[in-house]
């Protein structure tokens, strides 16, 4: 196959074709880097909104079977054979890989191969979960061979990079910091907004004049929603709920437990499970307030969006969301699984209106100035070009 030689070639390489933060960061490469300079074609695992979306697009995409995110020996050594044939026919400029497992077998596969440059971005490690000690170590150790054998690793956050090369130093010069970034949203307006989601939930029991809380987010036990779910029946115990309602919208293996808690709280008049709402990020504004109580996060698109809105936000101090908001600035930092602090955040932020919006303010100014799309892809371009 003959190369282009007025335009780079780039296979981009992902694990799964869901649509989370990692795939949205390659769906808004793959579909913004500048047409007459970049040559894209995002490889992925299985179908799904990722591929459905880049189809829409016009950007080429190949599935390869065998890749997920469950571990096989068998399939990873199928993906690792199927990868060298790959890189040998395309022939690609850059290979960019993202998400764990496609970079360590990406990585490993390009070397072989011999593409002239690998990128990894980290949207954040395996070894921050809920693992054995020696997992966890075996883990950190892959990651960090993934970022040797790949010629520059982009790290999503300060403290991303840090978690890595607080421990392997000599990686420090392999790695770059770059913010994930979103382009100026079109929300739908407040009262808009609520009517549809109330559509949505198909719920007689919201009401469109209460206190909203909202987050969004796949329901993993990772992102916290038990916790959130517990503040809220503490606020029933002491009598302070009033008009507050939760909606949480997302899907996800957490649905089934997260429903039991709703039940066991007697909460059905104030926690509703929206399930996946698509572009659930123009609804924003149907908000009063956005909590995040995630318990492992690298630098989230969802806290982005929320921000861009102008919402006040209370988020649990993990990952790069200390990068992004500053605690009692523009917005509420919290420990992690800290149902106390979480609760007096809310009824803190419910009573202090002028409090909230200037929080709202102050986000939306940070997310503005220092996490545009335009930046995230003018910077990675920097690097493809290193």
């Amino acid at each position: 196959m003959e190369k282009n030689q007025t335009r780079k070639k780039i296979l981009f390489l992902i694990t799964k074709s869901n649509f989370g933060g990692a795939q949205r960061y390659v769906f808004d490469l793959a579909t913004s880097l500048p047409k007459d300079a970049y040559e894209s074609t995002v490889v992925l695992g299985g179908e799904g909104p990722l591929k459905e979306k880049l189809d829409v697009k016009g950007i080429r995409t190949m599935t390869i079977d065998n890749l997920q995110r469950d571990i096989s020996i068998k399939k990873e050594f199928s993906v690792f054979l199927t990868l060298i044939k790959l890189f040998k026919q395309e022939r690609p400029d850059i290979i960019h890989l993202n998400s764990s497992k496609i970079g360590g077998v990406g990585a490993l596969a390009g070397r072989i191969a011999k593409v002239p440059k690998i990128v990894f971005t980290g949207h954040g490690w395996a070894f921050n979960e809920n693992r054995s000690r020696l997992s966890k170590i075996l883990i950190f150790l892959l990651h960090s061979l993934t970022i040797i054998l790949s010629h520059h690793t982009i790290s999503v956050s300060e403290e991303t990079k840090k978690q890595i090369t607080s421990k392997f130093g000599f990686l420090n010069k392999k790695m770059i910091v770059i913010y994930n970034g979103i382009e100026k949203e079109d929300f739908i307006e407040k009262s808009v907004a609520r009517s549809e989601l109330m559509k949505l939930a198909n719920n007689l029991n919201i009401n469109t004049t209460s206190y909203w809380i909202g987050t969004v987010g796949e329901l993993h036990h990772i992102k916290g929603h038990h916790y959130l779910i517990e503040a809220i029946a503490e606020l029933k115990e002491e009598k302070k709920i009033e008009d507050i309602q939760l909606l949480i919208l997302g899907s996800g293996e957490e649905k089934r437990s997260l429903e039991k808690d709703i039940k066991n709280f007697r909460l059905t008049k104030n926690v509703f499970l929206l399930g996946q709402v698509k572009d659930a990020q123009k609804y924003m504004k149907a908000f009063d307030l956005f909590v995040f109580p995630s318990l492992s996060e690298a630098f989230p698109y969802t806290i982005l969006e929320a921000g861009s809105a102008g919402l006040p936000i209370i988020a649990s101090r993990v990952g790069g969301i200390k990068e992004i908001i500053k605690d009692k600035e523009s917005g509420l930092l919290i420990n992690p699984k800290d149902i106390f602090a979480l609760k007096n955040s809310i009824i803190s932020l419910k009573k202090d209106i002028i409090l909230s919006q200037r929080y709202g303010i102050e986000i939306q100014k940070t997310i503005q100035s220092n996490m545009s799309k335009n930046l995230m892809i003018e910077k990675t371009i920097g690097v493809y070009n290193l």
